[in-house]
């Protein structure tokens, strides 16, 4: 198994002994030791392992000390952690678990109790690890455009208002690009929509390709895709966007389509302005830019306050 544990006593033959009693039964790949709590937090920082044994009266940093900086780093703060003690205190195994151990082991250590626990808090962590594994995943399907993988339009929402509010309590600039494939209807009616899906990939790839790492690229519906651009004001987003416009007519097609040329039409906008004040502003703003690139012939960027930009 691939599981790994972290042993953390100051003394030398009580970790040794952990060790005799789990190795002949392959719980774990990897053992890692340490003489007191400071020591343990730092491998643990630079190995995270799947589960920890703990004592609970060490040199330097004590067991209530380790459990205390575990809740300063998000990373490793849901790694189980079995406080090892000899003392019998029971108000002491309370303010452990109060502190975020999930057991207590009593000090001589019988080696079956100390496998069976083991084995339990193991299971419980893999448990809580395939379910955040699977609501990780679910989040991302929720947020994600199932055709192009691009962020859908509820998570372009969310993104776009926390944007909004940063900008204002930043006194910065957020700009949207919004973009629609001209005659997009032609091509499904002419080739199919299974070719019609094809082109919509490819131009969220090269939608992609021409942003930022912290940009956010969204289908917003049908043929039609938005860009946030953080900290970007007009001048830089209208560069932003003729790049785009110029990838998508440039793009190669395959097949029946080996012939055609797609073309998008853009509009911008951006916020702060004096227009508007609230994320529909904004966007209804870039829609009217994007409505002026179309009735002006097509494939090409339209800015939504082009005084702004000089």
């Amino acid at each position: 198994m691939a599981d790994s544990v972290l042993i953390i006593d100051d003394s030398e033959a009580v970790r040794e002994k952990i060790i005799k009693t789990l190795e002949p039964l392959d719980l774990f790949s990897r053992y890692y030791q340490a003489e007191d709590g400071l020591e343990g937090f730092k491998r643990l920082l630079a190995s995270p392992v799947d589960i920890i044994l703990c004592d609970l009266e060490m040199p330097r940093m004590d067991g209530f000390k380790f459990l205390g900086m575990l809740k300063t780093r998000p990373e490793v703060i849901d790694t189980p952690v079995i406080i090892l003690t000899g003392n019998e205190d029971r108000e002491l195994k309370i303010k452990g678990l109060e502190q975020g151990a999930c057991d207590f082991l009593t000090k001589p250590f019988d080696p079956e109790e100390l496998v069976a626990r083991m084995k339990v808090h193991l299971k419980i962590k893999h448990l809580q690890d395939d379910l955040k594994r699977t609501n990780e995943l679910l989040l991302e399907l929720s947020n994600t455009d199932h055709l192009t993988g691009l962020f859908n339009r509820r998570y372009l929402i969310e993104a776009l208002d926390k944007e909004v509010q940063r900008s204002g309590r930043k006194d910065g600039m957020v700009a949207l690009i919004m973009l629609d494939l001209d005659h997009f209807k032609r091509v499904n009616d002419t080739y199919g929509h299974m070719q019609g899906d094809v082109v919509l990939q490819k131009v969220a790839l090269q939608l992609q390709k021409e942003l930022r790492s912290y940009d956010v690229a969204a289908r917003y519906g049908g043929e039609e895709f938005v860009a946030i651009l953080p900290d970007t004001n007009l001048k830089d987003a209208f560069m932003v966007a003729d790049r785009i416009r110029l990838s998508i007519q440039g793009m190669h097609l395959a097949g029946p389509m080996s012939g055609e040329r797609i073309t998008a039409s853009l509009g911008i906008a951006s916020f702060p302005s004096l227009r508007y004040d609230d994320i529909d502003g904004l966007l209804r703003a870039a829609d009217e830019a994007l409505y002026q690139a179309k009735e002006r012939g097509r494939n090409r960027v339209i800015v939504s306050d082009p005084d702004s930009i000089g």
